[in-house]
């Protein structure tokens, strides 16, 4: 029948056996300090990461909302912001940041 006084082929209960997964990225060099993160859809924000977890939720501070970054410096302040893993495209530092021109276009 179907009452189930056997071992269960469910997978519940044993974690013991299986490695702890890793993060993708080693944030924690970059806590407490100011980082850029871009999302999928182009919005970009700025601001201080105060933690994160293994699938890269990331909680800011201080944080600004660059409103179209290709075409203005305008930004709006959003303050204190928990940001969904899922939605991130980029992750980097202010600190030793620079733009430069793309070398690929071809220049008339």
């Amino acid at each position: 029948g179907r009452g189930g006084g056997g071992v269960s082929s469910r997978g519940g209960g044993r974690n013991e056996d299986k490695p702890k997964r890793e993060a993708i990225l080693d944030l924690s060099k970059y806590v407490n300090q100011r980082v850029i993160v871009k999302f999928m859809g182009g919005r970009q924000i700025t601001g201080i990461l105060k933690g994160y977890d293994g699938l890269l939720n990331l909680v800011m501070d201080e944080v600004e909302e660059s409103l179209k970054p290709e075409e203005t410096t305008k930004t709006r302040s959003l303050g204190l912001a928990v940001i969904r893993g899922t939605s991130l495209v980029v992750i980097s530092p202010v600190e030793g940041f620079e733009e430069i021109a793309n070398p690929f276009i071809n220049q008339q």
